[in-house]
């Protein structure tokens, strides 16, 4: 008998959860962290207070777990695991110090270094055939180009370059180490062979004694020293997993460790994520090929910045009504919102939304793509408007399961999770759309369930990660695909990848336009 604990380092916040070797998990708890932009488009964290929300949450978790008797009952922490978010840069000193916060996956300031990237791995193509994927501005290499060129005191300083979860891994074991699935990332990794490109490293003159050493997911990496094990309240010694970036994570929390299995994450970002024997690579650089967090396995992975965050700021912005009386009934206001997007039919009579608030990722990496509403005529009204809301994102989650389909990758089961899963009404949505049913499981926990499920497999609590995802993952829910809706569908989706197609030229104009017209208003509020 044993306890196993998974810790994901969140852009939000940190999730530590405990659980029992079948998957019951026992005690969970969260503390949240603090974003910095200090410029537009800049995103910034405090490594510390990782930690600080680290040893926060672990403790509430333990103490939850002492209160309910189930240390007793269980025995003691066996392993832990860990996941982040990925891609972001943690630059230390040779004595450990933390040199500079950390520049985080949605920080937009790299562009000229990746261009910089490209050109010097001898272009797009090169990049591409080197690391599986192109230069994206929230990648890690990008950003070490940057600190190097704006901060080169800092930089000469540097002894060390960790992504987030592994910057909590060095605080528990003194370790330098960092696992393939989140190295992917870093566009340092060369995919095919799940080692560093010493070439590509070559090409930037980076010093590759800066990256950490890269493990398999599952194995172990360093044990909880004493000072460590003292303020996380728990036993020195306990095995640190590799563990990992939390949609690999994400993925194996859910199951995603057989292929023919996708899963379609639909949180503030969406993520559609399929499993592969062998590295299917995209030559266009549409979608990315990272290594999987099972041992000697891949995955593809579109990503969709503005997915659920699209309803999210429907609701924030639009929706203060609805809130208001969600409040009086105490029930989510998603509720009401859905309810009220099912009363407009499939389709939203023509109306269509761009998801891309934020710019988008998958396929377009388009930093300066906007998003809007299109097809307005006098018959559309509120539930037309949220409706296609929630039609949008998912058809901008079906721009990936279609290039996954080009690349070769079966697709048996979809099985859905975030907030887009857990809605009823939502789930049909993406059941129509994507033209096959999808499924849920009864796992919903994400990457720390995810990290805990790698410390069972890396302490020998099963054989591998894909025996501990049986024995504790299985499909609670089906939700079949309407035929008649699919044909409304299928016929709207190929409209809805024109559009972008159609303004794609205009986006950068309009931010200028709205860069022209801000750089106005604070001249004219200076001479008031």
């Amino acid at each position: 008998m044993a306890l196993y604990l998974g810790i994901d380092i969140g852009t939000s916040g940190t999730r530590a959860l405990l659980c029992t070797r079948d998957g019951q998990i026992v005690a969970a708890a969260n503390a949240p962290h603090t974003s910095y932009h200090p410029k537009p488009g800049w995103s910034e964290q405090d490594p510390e207070e990782w930690w600080q929300a680290t040893v926060k949450a672990v403790r509430k978790a333990i103490n939850q777990a002492r209160r309910n008797k189930v240390l007793k009952e269980h025995g003691p922490v066996a392993g832990i695991g860990l996941s982040g978010q990925m891609h972001g840069s943690v630059f230390l000193s040779k004595t450990g110090r933390v040199l500079r916060r950390a520049i985080l996956w949605n920080d937009q300031r790299t562009a000229e270094e990746c261009k910089e990237i490209e050109e010097a791995a001898g272009g797009r193509g090169r990049l591409i055939d080197l690391v599986a994927n192109p230069a994206h501005t929230g990648f890690t290499a990008p950003k070490i180009l940057w600190f190097r060129k704006h901060q080169p005191k800092l930089y000469e300083r540097t002894h060390k370059v960790l992504l987030p979860k592994d910057y909590i891994r060095y605080r528990m074991t003194g370790e330098y180490a960092t696992e393939v699935s989140d190295a992917s990332g870093t566009l340092l990794l060369d995919v095919a062979r799940r080692r560093w490109c010493t070439e590509l490293l070559e090409r930037l003159q980076i010093d590759p004694g800066l990256l950490p050493r890269c493990y398999e997911s599952e194995d172990v990496t360093g044990t909880l020293t004493k000072a460590a094990a003292e303020e996380l309240r728990l036993p020195s010694g306990i095995p640190v997993v590799g563990g990992g970036g939390d949609q690999a994570a994400g993925a194996v929390g859910v199951g995603i460790v057989r292929r023919g299995i996708i899963s379609a994450t639909m949180g503030t970002s969406g993520v559609v994520f399929a499993f592969a024997d062998h590295p299917h690579v995209d030559p266009h650089g549409r979608i990315h090929t990272f290594c999987h967090a099972v041992r000697g396995k891949w995955h593809v992975m579109g990503v969709v910045l503005s997915a659920g965050g699209s309803l999210q700021w429907f609701r924030n912005m639009l929706a203060q009504l609805e809130m208001q009386e969600a409040n009086k009934q105490k029930i989510d206001v998603y509720e009401i919102l859905t309810a009220e997007a099912a009363e407009a039919p499939p389709g939203s009579e023509g109306l269509f939304f761009l998801p891309y608030l934020t710019g988008e990722r998958s396929p377009y990496a388009d930093p300066f793509a906007r998003g809007g509403w299109i097809g307005l005529t006098v018959r559309h009204g509120r539930p037309h408007l949220i409706r296609s809301v929630i039609e949008g994102a998912t058809f901008a989650m079906r721009d990936s399961l279609e290039i996954i389909r080009e690349l070769g990758i079966p697709i048996r089961e979809i099985r859905l999770s975030g907030g887009g899963a857990r809605s009823a009404f939502w789930r049909r949505v993406q059941a129509d759309i994507y033209g096959q049913h999808v499924v849920t499981v009864n796992a919903d926990e994400g990457p720390a369930f995810g990290a805990a499920l790698l410390a069972m497999a890396g302490t020998g609590a099963y054989a591998d990660v894909t025996e501990a995802c049986e024995n504790t993952i299985h499909v609670v829910s089906q939700t079949a695909c309407s035929k008649r809706h699919r044909r409304i569908y299928d016929a709207a989706y190929p409209v809805y990848r024109a559009l972008y197609r159609c303004l794609r030229e205009q986006f950068p104009i309009m931010a200028g336009l709205a860069e022209q017209q801000a750089k106005l208003s604070d001249s004219e509020s200076d001479s008031l």
